[in-house]
């Protein structure tokens, strides 16, 4: 089975096989598998390119760790090392643009860098990468993807947009003791785009207005107000509420290894569902960011081993990181 992204009319498609009819309609807490993503392919001011690459989690709830090697590695023309930066812990469902890899010197279209990742579940999947160029993406298209816009639409304001900066205070290099909350922080800039907008059914950066009315809420002397939860979907891609904000997870982990973050970050993963603590639930909005932009957090490790912890700084539309490693002892 094949997973791509191809760019098409200025939109990433993820290219399902399907099992079945069925097996579209069912959602699972856990003991489902994880699928690789080519998201497509990017190119630097330098002319340097770049393979960009996600998963689909097929989990609600769970979370997998696949260590790096046959289970969890790369492939290709020439010698490819196994290891190219990509994650261990799979977050729950779709996570998109996590991680990128630099095209080998005098790559064309014809080679491909293989993805393989091999769950615990027994089911193997790969993503096939390639330098087609149907498949180059850009700021707009990502921001797009990720649901800050509608597929297809653009203004001078989004094309502007830079990718917020991460920057960990402190050592990128920590030790710690199991059981014992070990500090991070980061500084977070940002250029102000896309501004703020405010909650909504996710997707702020757009208009996402509706037709339905709620007959509880109409009155006899004006048009019946709109009920924003009842409305239908006015958009092709996944929405996203717009606001800058950074979240806290593990990269890398040792297998099952439980990590606890005091407080509870924001989930980077799209968590549809209402109420969630995530950009792409319904009235999600962001918390104020401090002045000066550094924002702490606690973290206690359950097992020893060495742990890649990773700060998402999004402002909605484009992400940036830093990450910190941790080696933890008894």
């Amino acid at each position: 089975m094949k997973f791509k992204f191809a760019a098409v009319l200025g939109a990433a498609l993820w290219l399902l096989a399907p099992s079945g009819a069925g097996a579209q309609s069912l959602s699972y807490n856990s003991g489902q598998n994880v699928a690789p993503g080519y998201e497509g392919w990017e190119e630097d001011a330098d002319g340097t390119k770049y393979f960009l690459f996600g998963y689909m989690n097929r989990n609600w709830e769970e979370e997998l760790d696949i260590p790096v090697g046959p289970d969890n590695g790369f492939s290709g023309p020439g010698t490819i090392a196994a290891d190219l930066g990509q994650p261990t812990r799979f977050l729950p469902r779709r996570n998109r643009f996590v991680f990128r890899v630099k095209v080998p010197a005098g790559w064309t279209e014809k080679e491909e860098l293989i993805w393989t990742l091999a769950s615990p579940n027994g089911k193997t999947e790969k993503a096939w990468a390639s330098l087609r160029v149907d498949y180059k993406v850009d700021d707009v298209v990502k921001a797009s993807e990720t649901g800050a816009l509608g597929a297809g639409s653009s203004s001078p304001e989004v094309r502007a947009n830079k990718p917020p900066v991460v920057k960990v205070q402190g050592n990128s290099a920590l030790t710690a003791k199991v059981g014992q909350p070990v500090s991070v922080a980061s500084l977070v800039t940002d250029d102000g785009i896309p501004k703020f907008r405010g909650a909504g059914l996710a997707g702020a950066a757009v208009s996402n207005r509706g037709t339905r009315t709620d007959s509880a809420v109409a009155t006899t002397d004006a048009a019946p107000r709109a009920n924003r939860a009842m409305q239908p979907p006015a958009r092709a891609t996944v929405g996203k509420n717009v606001g800058l904000h950074i979240s806290w997870f593990v990269y890398r982990s040792p297998t099952g290894a439980s990590v606890t973050f005091d407080p509870i970050q924001i989930k980077p993963w799209e968590d549809t569902r209402t109420g969630a603590n995530s950009p792409w639930a319904p009235l999600w909005t962001p918390p104020a960011m401090p002045k000066d932009g550094i924002i702490p957090a606690k973290v206690v490790f359950a097992e020893p081993g060495t742990y890649i912890l990773r700060g998402l700084a999004d402002d909605g539309a484009l992400t940036g990181f830093d990450d910190v490693t941790v080696t933890v002892t008894k």
